[in-house]
């Protein structure tokens, strides 16, 4: 029997299958905002298109620029976001970009909400406890609020807590706040198509990594592994077709729909596990790239948890249509099938670096719900042989 509760978060919309500008026009012109700040990073900068459509059909609403954040959602990254938002006295941050750019931006909107203006003070606002998705402090019409236009597919749109690098020490923190989900997500296959191949078939492979990790979870229930299986099975089909055809939209869809199924486990009590962990502390410590990381994590962690009685692989496989097959396998000749790194030397991690990673490793948030328990920093640095 399973017992639980299902939440529901503070995101209003989710308009899918429809170009980014247009949509982004129609969710500023519902809520009445009336100043958007654009954030965005440096590539996508550089590729202009995106961006310059989203300003353009934001006329008159459009406050300001800031394109200048930098991967893994660095402190000073956020602080820089919640100023340029003062200074344009913005009611709305509009994320385009990854991850990156989302996270720092949810960040960005604790900091304006609680006046930090230092890295410091920002560091005072980072989570101590898990918060309730369905409960927040905040009053109901808090402003700025954010609007996210996703270009990859590591899916942090759709939680409400955010991954942000503390420079100096090396590693990544939780800053968390119900209100802090985006109020819309625009789902538009056609952005990701600014997104360079590699870094959008890793992105895929991260969004594996939360269906699988939620599948394989001890904590998963049936409101858990639905929508984990189903993607499983549309980012297995899609990152192929996209890999061969990079402009079929219809298998980047798949990948998008893909993505935004993989997180939703979480409303549902069900987080990520073991491979998780190990990339948190890959980026910040060691910057490897979000996706990458689980390129190399997940079918090692799936390798080593496969030797816990009970463990709920088969179900990864048989979501790749290969029952009877080795989920680990699976996923690393997948990985290999698109040209992505596999280990751990391929990113620039070697043996010497194991012993830091590991013990950064215990300590981070999603190793307790690793599907086989760690018991010590030699369990994960035995996962990482395997990586290496």
């Amino acid at each position: 029997m399973f017992t639980g509760t299902y939440r529901y978060a503070a995101l209003k919309r989710v308009p899918f299958g429809r170009p980014a500008a247009e949509a982004v026009r129609d969710e500023v012109e519902l809520a009445g905002d009336r100043r958007v700040l654009v954030v965005s990073n440096r590539s996508l900068m550089r590729e202009g298109k995106i961006v310059t459509g989203i300003v353009a059909a934001l006329g008159e609403r459009h406050a300001g620029t800031f394109g200048e954040v930098p991967a893994h959602s660095p402190r000073g990254s956020v602080i820089a976001i919640a100023e340029a938002a003062r200074a344009s006295s913005a009611d709305l941050l509009l994320a385009v970009g990854g991850g990156s750019v989302i996270d720092a931006c949810k960040a960005a909107q604790l900091a304006l909400w609680r006046g930090a203006r230092t890295t410091d003070e920002l560091a005072a606002l980072r989570s101590k406890v898990w918060i309730d998705a369905s409960i927040s402090t905040e009053p109901h019409d808090q402003r700025p609020r954010m609007v996210a236009v996703p270009t990859t597919l590591s899916a942090a749109e759709f939680t409400w807590y955010a991954g942000v690098t503390d420079e100096t020490r090396g590693v990544k923190e939780t800053y968390t706040n119900a209100l802090v989900i985006p109020r819309a997500i625009i789902l538009d296959p056609a952005v990701l198509l600014a997104t360079p191949l590699d870094l959008f078939l890793a992105s895929g492979i991260k969004a594996l990594d939360h269906a699988v990790e939620r599948i394989t979870s001890r904590q998963a229930n049936p409101l858990s592994d639905a929508p984990a299986l189903q993607a499983i099975r549309l980012i297995a089909r899609g990152l192929p077709k996209a890999k061969a055809d990079p402009a079929d939209l219809a298998a980047r869809q798949d990948c998008q729909l893909g993505a935004w199924l993989s997180v939703q486990g979480v409303l549902a009590g069900v987080g990520t596990g073991l491979s998780h962990a190990i990339g948190h502390v890959l980026g910040a410590h060691a910057h490897v790239p979000h996706g990458e990381t689980s390129c190399v994590t997940l079918p090692a962690v799936l390798d080593w948890s496969a030797e816990e009685p009970g463990h709920r692989q088969a179900l990864v496989s048989e979501a790749f249509g290969a029952p009877g097959q080795p989920a680990g396998a699976l996923i690393r000749n997948l990985v290999a099938s698109l040209g992505l790194p596999t280990r751990l030397g391929d990113v620039g991690v070697d043996r010497s670096q194991f012993p830091a990673i590991a013990l950064k490793v215990l300590d981070d948030r999603a190793t307790p719900n690793s599907a086989r328990p760690v018991r010590s920093a030699s369990d994960v640095e035995a996962v990482l042989e395997r990586a290496a």
